[in-house]
């Protein structure tokens, strides 16, 4: 039997139980999962195609690959995918650990990914036996590594850092992966969560600045989760790369990863509405814009945290020291070793919490600091 490392978040039960102690109750800011509510047309969406009596497709309907090509042209600039380029997926994060697997991965071959990491691009390594390499400069790899690499994973806006690619680096990674005949997959789901200058201008892979115009090889991935709050949908989609998508549909026809009818149709009406999009950033806004001076005077340093729906902090000492500072306010956090070595003095802050929630965290972090 395959056995993968434990999962990382259960080391922080006693630091819940710690934070549960408070008399004021728990302000968990350590998970990303959305607290909003479902936008209503997107609910009545899913109840209008709640008949669904026969077998949806895998590479999805027409209306809901047509809604992919088009909110990526309106809103990240990518021209020339076609509907024949898309694909919804069960949401993003099977798609991250099972890609190696469709790509055909195996024993030798390296999958590279960011130094400080959401743990699934080591997982999809691992599933397949191939092997994980953390870095943000393709340069530092030697020449042997750089034949063996078949996938370089980017996530920008990253998770938990906060931090993007400008469009300049994004198009030094394309360049430098074609001479290594690799795949690109760039996992892109908090774009529509730019901040101050990055709002909506986090370029894509896909974006021809970045690409020249040429898509193969390229892979984008994207996740409804944190725009419309359709965490529990799972409604996500790739795009990109013509000259594997047809194999990747087929795999997945043979697996049996199908977005269920219901939720493509939903997909449809989110993906052709920005109104709600622009409501839930401006709740997220809001949120980072009292939480953000409150862990400075706590004494926390912020660091990148330019897009997302995190604040990447650092007290300038072990990630489960500060979680425990934080516990202490009854208040907790996801440390940063948690996505690789490099990320072992800093905790994620994230602004997945209700307005009385994070607003009680304030408080607390301001009175700690003020005594």
């Amino acid at each position: 039997m395959l056995e993968l490392p434990d999962y990382p978040w259960n080391q922080l039960a006693p630091y819940r139980e710690q934070a549960s102690t408070h008399p004021g109750g728990v302000v968990d800011l350590s998970i990303g999962t959305p607290i909003d509510g479902t936008p209503q047309l997107i609910q009545q969406a899913l109840a209008e195609a709640a008949n669904s009596h026969g077998y949806p497709t895998t590479h999805g309907t027409i209306e809901v690959r047509e809604a992919i090509v088009d909110w990526f042209a309106r809103r990240r600039n990518v021209t020339g995918l076609s509907t024949d380029d898309v694909m919804p997926t069960v949401g993003s994060k099977e798609m991250v650990a099972w890609l190696p697997l469709f790509l055909g991965l195996g024993a030798g071959d390296i999958v590279v990914r960011p130094e400080i990491a959401y743990p699934t691009y080591d997982i999809g390594a691992q599933l397949v036996g191939a092997t994980p390499i953390a870095t943000d400069d393709l340069s530092d790899l030697t020449a042997e590594q750089r034949e063996r690499v078949k996938l370089i994973w980017v996530n920008s806006p990253g998770n938990p850092t906060g931090k993007v690619r400008a469009t300049a680096e994004l198009a030094s990674i394309v360049a430098q992966a074609r001479e290594m005949g690799a795949v690109v997959a760039s996992d892109e789901c908090y774009a529509e969560l730019g901040w101050d200058e990055y709002e909506g201008q986090v370029p894509s892979i896909l974006d021809p600045a970045v690409n020249g115009g040429n898509l193969d090889d390229l892979f984008a991935l994207y996740s409804l989760s944190k725009q419309s709050n359709l965490a529990g949908y799972r409604a996500a989609f790739v795009a990109g790369a013509p000259n594997l998508m047809p194999t990747l549909v087929n795999s997945r026809k043979h697996a049996g990863m199908i977005v269920p009818g219901p939720i493509q149709h939903a997909m449809v009406v989110a993906l052709n509405d920005d109104e709600h999009v622009a409501a839930q950033r401006e709740l997220y806004r809001a949120r980072r814009a009292m939480l953000r001076p409150a862990l400075e005077n706590f004494g926390l340093a912020i660091d990148d945290s330019v897009a997302g729906l995190y604040l990447w902090c650092t007290a300038g000492r072990p990630s489960f020291e500060t979680i425990g500072a934080l516990a202490e306010l009854g208040i907790v956090a996801g440390p940063g070793v948690f996505y690789g070595t490099a990320g072992e003095r800093h905790v994620r802050v994230a602004l997945t919490a209700s307005d009385e929630r994070i607003a009680a965290a304030v408080e607390r972090l301001n009175s700690s600091a003020n005594r």
